[in-house]
């Protein structure tokens, strides 16, 4: 095992912006078993929020890429009218079925546009879409008798004052939250084996890209967005999973905001051994695209200080990536790969 980063100025600047190279593999049974199977009408409690949902989804909308990317890997497009808000390009083993899918809006749709699709489920990952100032309100859709999910990932372990705004989380962020959205959600389609077939998948990525390295010399910072005061990871969403994984220290580890903002003169001062950098496919706020980002850091002269910078320690990462979801286990084997190739290995 290396005990220290000592790579050449290229050796870093993984270009891993596509699908990660370990497909989850679909699942392959055509429904749940009668064993198994759910009982009509299913109520759960989400979010805070009580759902009835009386028959198995016909006629599905998810309204944000990790909800979408959810539904397609348990093998659900057929059942699915619509999807919106995407910040990535779908993931590649996806593609087919994604396609099949009309999608609504890049971002937000309006709930006209949302009905018109006659849907009987409407999911989310976040509560910022599904909520006030989003598509609409969990009690719109429930006055309309269209049952409402929103992902436990957004709620779960997460100040209520909080909530929906990148804020403080009680609680650290675990897989274990991910794995149950997956089998709530393949519970209310009445696919549970297919919901345990994926998680099964996700556990085994993940144990394998963990066991590969073993990180604790290195510090890293995860930079999603913005050059001039720039949103970094803190240490209990998706970044710290990733950041568990392999062992690793995130150098923001000491705040529970899920994306503080902070200058660049902290970042310099707690000067990360590598940057993990957010490729993201919308173009709202500078420093979106990767090269935008790379191109900042080597010119800013504060950012062309950092230690990471001086020796191209990038390590290059899609959007989705760092938002809870399937696509975590994508991170983690992005940032594994890297630090694998840097010398981490066990």
């Amino acid at each position: 095992m290396c005990s220290r980063l000592a790579v050449s100025a290229a050796l870093f600047a993984f270009m891993l912006t596509g699908c990660s190279t370990t497909d989850t593999p679909a699942p392959k049974d055509s429904g749940a078993s009668a064993a198994d199977g759910t009982s009509y009408p299913m109520t759960l409690t989400n979010c805070g929020v009580e759902v009835t949902v009386p028959a198995p989804p016909q006629r599905a909308v998810a309204l944000n890429q990790g909800s979408a990317e959810i539904l397609l890997s348990l093998g659900l497009a057929d059942r699915m009218v619509g999807t919106a808000t995407w910040t990535d390009p779908v993931r590649e083993n996806l593609a087919d079925d994604n396609a099949r899918v009309p999608r609504l809006a890049e971002n937000n749709p309006s709930i006209e546009t949302v009905l018109d699709t006659e849907p009987d489920f409407v999911s989310a990952s976040f509560g910022g879409t599904l909520g006030p100032g989003g598509v609409a309100d969990r009690d719109q859709f429930a006055q309309l008798g269209v049952p409402t999910y929103l992902s436990p990932t957004d709620c779960d372990g997460i100040d209520d004052s909080s909530v929906n705004a990148d804020g403080n989380r009680t609680t650290p962020l675990a897989m274990d939250t991910v794995y149950k959205e997956i089998r709530e959600l393949a519970a209310i389609f009445d696919v549970r084996e297919r919901g345990d077939q994926l998680v099964a998948a996700l556990q085994s990525r993940y144990d394998a890209a963990a066991n590969r390295v073993a990180a604790s010399q290195a510090t890293l910072a995860f930079w999603f967005a913005d050059t001039s005061t720039p949103y970094v990871a803190g240490c209990c969403g998706s970044s710290g999973i990733i950041t568990a994984a392999v062992g690793a220290k995130n150098v923001f580890d000491d705040t529970t905001n899920e994306w503080p903002q902070v200058s660049w003169e902290t970042v310099l001062d707690r000067d990360p051994t590598a940057l993990v950098l957010a490729d993201l496919s919308r173009r709202s706020l500078a420093g979106d695209a990767l090269d935008s980002k790379i191109d900042f850091l080597e010119t800013n002269p504060v950012t062309a200080q950092l230690t990471a910078v001086r020796h191209r320690r990038y390590i290059v990462v899609n959007g989705a990536d760092l938002n809870p979801s399937i696509r975590t286990v994508d991170g983690i084997e992005k940032v594994a790969d890297a630090l694998e190739q840097s010398g981490y290995r066990r």
